[in-house]
C-alpha cells in the first residue's frame, strides 16, 4: 500500500472521531507492511488530556510489538502532531512521520515549533506532510463549524 492509502485509514479513524464528538484525528502505525495499530482522539470519552490519536496508536503498537521500540515504524495521523506526540514519536524511535494537514496553532513538527528538529535529537524522524491534506482539511474545519454553530 502507498502513503494515500494508510492515510485513507488514518482518515477512516478520524471519522470515527468525528462520530464521537472527537476532534477528528486519526493515526495508524504501519511497519513493513504490516498494519500494528489503529486509533482516534478519545480525550471526551476517556477524559484523558493524553488521549490523542498518536499515543494511542503508539501504546497498542508497542503492545503488538512486545516492545516500546517502534523501529523502522511509519505513523500515518491527519493533522501535524502537538508537542506531547511530537516527543512520544521521538521516544518511541518511530522511524517516519507522515501527517495530513499542518497545524497553525499547535503543530509541533514545521508549523509552531520544530520538535522533530534532527539537530536536537540522535533520533532522526522522516517526515512527509500533505498527504490528503484537502480530505483531512475537510473533516477539521466540518467538525469546528458544528461547534460554532452550536
Amino acid at each position: 500500500m502507498k502513503h494515500r492509502d494508510w492515510m485513507r485509514l488514518a482518515l477512516e479513524e478520524a471519522e470515527k472521531a468525528y462520530s464521537l464528538d472527537e476532534i477528528p484525528v486519526g493515526a495508524v502505525i504501519v511497519r513493513q507492511g504490516e498494519l500494528l495499530a489503529l486509533a482516534h482522539n478519545e480525550k471526551e470519552k476517556t477524559q484523558d488530556p493524553t488521549a490523542h490519536a498518536e499515543i494511542l496508536a503508539i501504546r497498542r503498537a508497542a503492545e503488538k510489538n512486545g516492545s516500546w521500540r517502534l523501529i523502522d515504524a511509519v505513523l500515518y495521523v491527519t493533522l501535524e502532531p502537538c508537542p506531547m506526540c511530537a516527543g512520544a514519536i521521538i521516544q518511541s524511535r518511530i522511524k517516519q512521520l507522515v501527517y495530513g494537514v499542518s497545524d497553525p496553532k499547535g503543530g509541533a513538527v514545521e508549523s509552531v515549533m520544530k520538535v522533530l528538529n534532527p539537530e536536537l535529537w540522535n533520533h532522526k524522524v522522516e517526515v512527509i506532510a500533505g498527504v490528503r491534506e484537502e480530505e483531512c482539511l475537510a473533516l477539521l474545519k466540518k467538525y469546528f463549524q458544528t461547534k460554532r454553530t452550536s
